[in-house]
C-alpha cells in the first residue's frame, strides 16, 4: 500500500492552511471596498453564519475525508492502470479534467437529489453573494462529497495526485463569489467558469435556478444542458427561494433536514419517502411545492424548495 498519500493528504491539508489565510485577507479587503464604494454586499450577520458553517463542515468532514484517502489508496492499488498513469504531464492535465468532471455530478446532484441538496442548501442559503460566501460550507455533504471521487483511482490515479487538484479547484472557486467582477473574454467565458456564471449559480431567480454547475470549467454545463448566461435585464437575486433571513448557526445547518424529516412523517407510503429523499427538492407533493420549471415560468419566485 502507497502510505505516500497519507503525508501529501498533509501537504494539501498545509496548503488549505495557506490558502485560508489568504481568503481571509481577501474577504476583509472586499469587505473594505464595499464600505468605500456604499455597496450593501456584507451583512455581519451572515458572515458569522458562514465562518460557523466552515468550522462545523471541518469538523464534520475529519473522518469521512481520512476514509475516503483510504479507500482511495486501496483503490489504486488494485488499478490495472496504476503502472502506466503515473506523474507525467499529461497525466496531470487528464487528472485536472475527471477532477472537474466529477465535481460537476457532484455539484448538479447535489441540486437536484434532496438528501443531498439539505447537506448543500447551506452553501446557498446567505442573501449576499461575496467572498465570504465562499467559505460558507455545506455540512451535510461532507459526509458523503468525496465518495464522488472515489472513481478516479480506479483509473490509475494516486490519492495524493486527487487531494492536491482537488484543493487546486478549491482555490479556483473561491474568487467567483465576489460580485466586484464583470464579464470576462468571451473565450475565457465560454471555457471556464467566472464570477458572471456563479452569480447565476447562487441566484434564485426563476430563469437561473438550477445552473451552472461547473468547479473551474463551464463546458459540463454546456455539454450537459444546465448552462445560463447572465442577462443585464434580470440582474441576480441571492438566497434561496424563500430567504432564511438572520438565523442561528443550529437552524442554518438543520432546517431542510427539519423539513425533509417533516415531509417524511407525513407521507402516506414508503414509496413517497423515498421519492423526499431521493428526487428532486421541489419535487410537489399535495400541491405544497412548485417544480423549477415552473417557478421558471412565474415572474417572481415566491414557492419555497
Amino acid at each position: 500500500m502507497d502510505m505516500g498519500a497519507w503525508f501529501e493528504e498533509v501537504v494539501a491539508d498545509e496548503l488549505i492552511v495557506f490558502g485560508f489565510g489568504v481568503f481571509m485577507v481577501a474577504i476583509a479587503v472586499e469587505a473594505w471596498v464595499a464600505h468605500r464604494r456604499r455597496v450593501h454586499t456584507y451583512n455581519l450577520a451572515e458572515v458569522r453564519t458562514s465562518f460557523g458553517l466552515m468550522l462545523v463542515a471541518a469538523a464534520v468532514e475529519w473522518l469521512p475525508r481520512q476514509l475516503a484517502v483510504f479507500a482511495m489508496i486501496l483503490l489504486h492499488d488494485i488499478s490495472p492502470l496504476r503502472d502506466v498513469v503515473e506523474r507525467q504531464w499529461w497525466a496531470w492535465l487528464l487528472l485536472f479534467l475527471l477532477d472537474d468532471f466529477a465535481f460537476y455530478w457532484w455539484h448538479r446532484l447535489s441540486h437536484q437529489v434532496r438528501i443531498l441538496w439539505a447537506g448543500h442548501v447551506n452553501h446557498h442559503s446567505a442573501n449576499n453573494l461575496n467572498l465570504a460566501t465562499a467559505i460558507r460550507a455545506g455540512v451535510g455533504e461532507r459526509l458523503t462529497r468525496m465518495s464522488f471521487w472515489l472513481w478516479i483511482p480506479l483509473l490509475g490515479f494516486d490519492a495524493g495526485m486527487i487531494l492536491i487538484v482537488m484543493v487546486i479547484s478549491l482555490f479556483y472557486q473561491f474568487w467567483l463569489h465576489s460580485p466586484f467582477f464583470g464579464r470576462l473574454p468571451k473565450v475565457i467565458e465560454f471555457f471556464f467558469n467566472t464570477p458572471s456564471h456563479h452569480r447565476v449559480h447562487h441566484a434564485r431567480n426563476p430563469r437561473y435556478l438550477d445552473a451552472n454547475h461547473g468547479g473551474v470549467l463551464i463546458i459540463w454545463d454546456r455539454l450537459f444542458g444546465t448552462f445560463v448566461s447572465e442577462a443585464e435585464d434580470d440582474p441576480c437575486r441571492y438566497g434561496l427561494t424563500r430567504p432564511l433571513g438572520d438565523v442561528s448557526l443550529r437552524e442554518a445547518v438543520l432546517h431542510e433536514y427539519t423539513a425533509l424529516w417533516r415531509d417524511l412523517q407525513q407521507a402516506e407510503d414508503w414509496q413517497t419517502r423515498v421519492r423526499h429523499l431521493f428526487c428532486a427538492p421541489d419535487w410537489p407533493h399535495q400541491g405544497r411545492r412548485a417544480s423549477t420549471k415552473r417557478l421558471r415560468a412565474l415572474p417572481v419566485a415566491s414557492i419555497a424548495r
